[in-house]
């Protein structure tokens, strides 16, 4: 199998298993979300994105770093030092996992009465052994990348999920059922992670196992690089140079659902009441802050497909192929993104009506998903700095990023409750978006779209009028249908009405066109080259 072949292959795999496991996490919340009430909600969401936070901490980027350097140092023949080095990486995840764990579980009930919701602290509680095994299953999935074996952190990644949501649910129902408490369902639910990460661990245990075997079929280690080993200390020295601004660039996600769900009960008793800025917190958490994760899916998955070409060409000092790509990249990222975005905010009424116990906080889920368009291109811009060796500027626009957004939701919050909490967020991602852009712009000039605006914006008003439309029109079937059907009918027309007009008009209105087609990923290029006869018409394109 050639490079390419494998690096689609690796791609398509972790990107299936991602997908996977988001169908899997959104199977598992809409459950939940009905039986576990707002304060549960609350509880269940504000668990997660403490434990989501620390969790990145305690890996620290190394999974990235780790299967950089494994791959150099067996592409240099020298797999002892490649040995060594996750060696070193497993200690760290070790004393980083019983670091964190302790950090978590000592500091919940203070966590919790500093947001406002004492009752999350037994959640977090039962989430917080997690964080023994997590940063271990990150490190061994690191390695194997790093070794090519990219079915090993998918396969974990699914049976993770599998388990932590029939656990979870199966945990949460029986303690519903002997009537608990709704932060102690939400506990029992939230453990679901714990039993989740034990199964990966076995999964991960095994593939390591089987790779151990074949190095010592293949070679024995000789009495030479045993007595001349890497010290531990250039080891960590090499990981932490390259690992700290990853993971500090990979914490803008985190870091924002973590200071919303931390501010919001703060900022909001005032305004709403304690009992009404739960219920906000728990639509927030449950609903909005899932629903708005599918759409960077697909989008962000695509992006990332051309980042090591971006790097390839970076290093050759290609600067003509380099522009093509990182235009290409972030293109693709928007053009991917935006129909689900579309389809989600427009139909949000429909959507929360079919999944969830009541239609409240529509449109809070609209204006997040909405937002996600920003999260998107932050991800992708993200992504290109790293591949050109640019993770330190990435991380400085990440931090400034993030203070704004938490000085924004301060300032805003005031006057517009959630939605400037919201609104808030949309302008951090974006602000890294343009700082990055910049950054960008100054080492290859590129144009994001260039002239294409001008249809471009023209097909999202149009689509958004379309999907809202039919939006209105198809709720009224609840009049002569179970709600729920007239939702999933909804829904259903929305999407196809969206996700079908979007590529027409794309290619009338000449955002795309037929002589760039071929440097588009597989799946668009199939998606769309049946519509180029549309353009058969028109004039030649620019080539911006």
């Amino acid at each position: 199998m050639s490079k390419k072949e494998s690096f689609i292959k690796g791609t398509l795999i972790l990107a299936g298993a991602a997908l996977i496991a988001r169908l899997l996490g959104l199977f598992q919340r809409v459950p939940l979300e009905h039986i576990l009430g707002d304060v549960g909600n609350a509880v269940y969401g504000q668990a997660n994105t403490a434990y989501f936070m620390l969790l990145t901490l305690a890996t620290a980027g190394i999974p990235s770093t780790l299967s950089k350097m494994v791959s150099e140092r067996h592409a240099l023949d020298r797999p002892e030092e490649a040995g060594r080095v996750y060696q070193a990486a497993l200690i760290f995840a070790a004393f980083a996992g019983v670091v964190m764990f302790t950090l978590l579980y000592v500091m919940a009930p203070y966590y919790a009465a500093l947001t406002k919701l004492p009752e999350s602290a037994v959640a977090i509680r039962a989430l917080a052994p997690a964080l023994l095994l997590f940063p271990l299953i990150a490190i061994i999935r690191g390695y194997l990348q790093g070794r090519n074996i990219m079915i090993a952190g998918g396969v974990s990644q699914v049976i993770e999920q599998i388990v932590r949501v029939i656990t979870g649910i199966l945990l949460a129902f029986l303690f519903y059922h002997w009537g608990f408490s709704g932060e102690k369902i939400a506990a029992g639910a939230t453990f679901g992670a714990v039993l989740g990460g034990v199964a990966a661990l076995i999964v991960m245990i095994y593939f390591n196992a089987k790779v151990r075997k074949s190095d010592r079929a293949e070679r024995l280690v000789s009495k030479e690089a045993r007595e001349n080993r890497l010290p531990l200390s250039r080891i960590y020295k090499e990981i932490f140079k390259l690992s700290i601004p990853i993971v500090l660039t990979a914490l803008a996600v985190p870091a924002v659902n973590f200071i919303d769900t931390s501010i919001l009960k703060p900022l909001l008793n005032g305004q709403l009441g304690a009992e009404e800025a739960t219920n906000v917190l728990a639509i927030l958490s449950a609903r909005a802050q899932m629903i708005a994760g599918i759409p960077p899916i697909l989008a962000i998955a695509l992006s990332q497909s051309l980042v090591p070409i971006i790097s390839a060409a970076y290093a050759r000092g290609d600067s003509e192929h380099l522009k093509r790509q990182v235009t290409l990249a972030m293109r693709v990222s928007i053009l991917t993104g935006m129909p689900i975005i579309l389809a989600l905010s427009t139909a949000a009424y429909s959507v929360n009506g079919l999944l969830f116990s009541t239609r409240d906080g529509s449109s809070i889920v609209a204006l997040l998903t909405l937002m996600t368009i920003f999260q998107i291109t932050m991800m992708t811009s993200n992504s290109i700095l790293l591949g050109i060796s640019k993770a330190n500027l990435s991380m400085v626009h990440v931090m400034i990023g993030i203070a704004v957004k938490l000085a924004a939701s301060y300032a805003l919050a005031p006057f517009w409750g959630i939605y400037g909490i919201i609104l808030a967020t949309g302008l951090g991602f974006f602000l890294i978006t343009l700082l990055n852009v910049r950054a960008m712009k100054k080492i290859v000039p590129f144009s994001i779209m260039g002239s294409r605006w001008t249809g471009f914006l023209p097909t999202l008003v149009v689509l958004a009028a379309v999907g809202y439309g039919l939006n209105q029109a198809g709720i009224q079937m609840v009049s002569i249908l179970p709600d729920r059907v007239a939702f999933f009918l909804t829904c259903a027309i929305v999407g196809l009405a969206v996700v079908a007009l979007y590529p027409v008009m794309l290619v009338l209105l000449r955002v795309v066109r037929r002589d760039e087609l071929s440097s588009y990923p597989g799946p668009l290029r199939k998606l769309l080259s049946p519509l180029m006869r549309l353009q058969r018409q028109g004039r030649a394109g620019s080539a911006d």
